[in-house]
C-alpha cells in the first residue's frame, strides 16, 4: 500500500483544514512547491494535492502552483479541488499531472464521468467524500443526497477503475479513520481504493492495508509529527504483505 502525503493549498499556501471547515486551518508553509520536494526527499513515491480555492469556486484557482509541482516533484502527482470539465482534467494532464480528481463533478454530472473514463483511462481519479455515509460536494460545503456506497457502486459501473474515500469527519482531527466505513465502501465499488481522513497512527496504517486500500493519503499527521512518513511506510508495507485481518 502505497503512503501519499496530501499537499492542500489555499491562497498559495500549504495549509490543512479540520473536518474541511475552511474556517479552521493552519498554514504549514508558504511554499507548497518546497513542501512537495521536502515529502519526496524523505521518500513519497506519489504526491497528493488539493486546490482548496478551486474546490470552493468551481474552476482550477492553484493550477499555476500544481503545475510547478508536478514539475518538481519527481514523482507522481495526482490532483483534485474545483475539476469540473473534461477540459480542466486535459489542462492537468498536459501540464504533467499523474491522476486527475473528480470530486463535486462526479456527483452532478455522470455523463461527464463516463467520458473522463474513457478520455482518461488510468489517470482518471474519483474522490468520494462523505459525512455520515452521504456525499458532500463543492468544498465539502453541500450535500450530493446520495450515499457514498450507492454512488461509488453506480461509478465503478460507469468504468471508474480508482476512487479516494474521505470521511470528512475525521479528517484533519488526528482522531483515527474509520476502517468500517472503509471496508464498506471498498466491498461497494470493487476497484482500487486510496483511503483518507483520519489516518494519524500506525495502526490506522495498518487498517487501512488490511482493508485493501491501494494508497494512504496522510497530512495533518505527517506535518504535526504524529506520525512519520517512513514509519508509515513500514507499517504499509509490513501489513500488506501480512494480508486482510
Amino acid at each position: 500500500m502505497e503512503i501519499i502525503p496530501a499537499i492542500d493549498i489555499r491562497g498559495g499556501r500549504g495549509v490543512r483544514l479540520a473536518q474541511g471547515d475552511y474556517a479552521r486551518e493552519t498554514v504549514f508553509g508558504d511554499d507548497p512547491v518546497a513542501l512537495a520536494q521536502r515529502w519526496v526527499a524523505q521518500g513519497a513515491t506519489r504526491l497528493h494535492v488539493v486546490d482548496l480555492d478551486g474546490a470552493r469556486e468551481g474552476r482550477p484557482v492553484n493550477h499555476a502552483i500544481v503545475a510547478r509541482i508536478a514539475r518538481a516533484a519527481g514523482v507522481p502527482v495526482q490532483v483534485g479541488g474545483g475539476v469540473r470539465t473534461l477540459d480542466d482534467a486535459l489542462a492537468y494532464c498536459d501540464a504533467g499531472l499523474a491522476r486527475v480528481i473528480l470530486g463535486t463533478a462526479a456527483v452532478e454530472d455522470r455523463a461527464l464521468v463516463a467520458e473522463a473514463a474513457t478520455a482518461l483511462g488510468a489517470a482518471l481519479v474519483v474522490g468520494i467524500d462523505a459525512r455520515d455515509g452521504m456525499v458532500m460536494t463543492r468544498g465539502w460545503l453541500q450535500s450530493g443526497d446520495v450515499s457514498a456506497l450507492e454512488l461509488g457502486a453506480e461509478l465503478a459501473r460507469l468504468g471508474v477503475g480508482r476512487f479516494v474515500y474521505t470521511d470528512i469527519a475525521r479528517d484533519g482531527m488526528l482522531q483515527g479513520m474509520n476502517a468500517a466505513a472503509l471496508v464498506e465502501f471498498q466491498r461497494a465499488v470493487g476497484g482500487a481504493v486510496i483511503a483518507s481522513g483520519g489516518i494519524s497512527a500506525v495502526a490506522d496504517v495498518e487498517a487501512a492495508a488490511r482493508a485493501g486500500a491501494e494508497g494512504a493519503i496522510i497530512g495533518a499527521a505527517l506535518y504535526a509529527g504524529k506520525l512519520t512518513l517512513a514509519d508509515a511506510q513500514r507499517a504499509a508495507l509490513v501489513a500488506s504483505q501480512a494480508g486482510p485481518a
